[in-house]
């Protein structure tokens, strides 16, 4: 009981504490020239990226998903697709191959 109680406790401190966590960070950027500036972050700068990430290969998806799409759903692990999805479909034979069949339209069309 002890162990639970103390665990219940555990648990919503670090979920009160975790709440209040975001908060705008203001930075100050040094220059070679001794030019102080000053930058805020905002929500755009949160949500576009510095660089782009290359994508995965489609010729080596359809390859995966040919030779090893519905006994391992390697096409799908290749990709980074959730675990709890990629045995779901290792499970049903690729959605009894309806899924299976989308996946390749999606990975043809790159929308993977």
């Amino acid at each position: 009981m002890k162990i639970k109680l103390l665990l219940s406790f555990l648990v919503l401190v670090l979920g009160y504490s975790a709440c209040y966590a975001s908060f705008p960070v203001k930075r100050t950027i040094e220059t070679s020239e001794n030019i102080e500036v000053t930058t805020s972050s905002n929500i755009e700068e949160v949500l576009t990226p510095v660089t782009t990430v290359k994508g995965k290969d489609k010729w080596v998806g359809v390859a995966f998903w040919f030779f090893l799409g519905w006994p391992f759903a390697a096409h799908r692990w290749y990709y980074n697709k959730p675990v709890w999805a990629n045995i779901l479909f290792i499970i049903t034979i690729g959605g009894l191959g309806i899924w299976a069949i989308i996946d390749l339209i999606n990975i043809l069309t790159d929308n993977f």
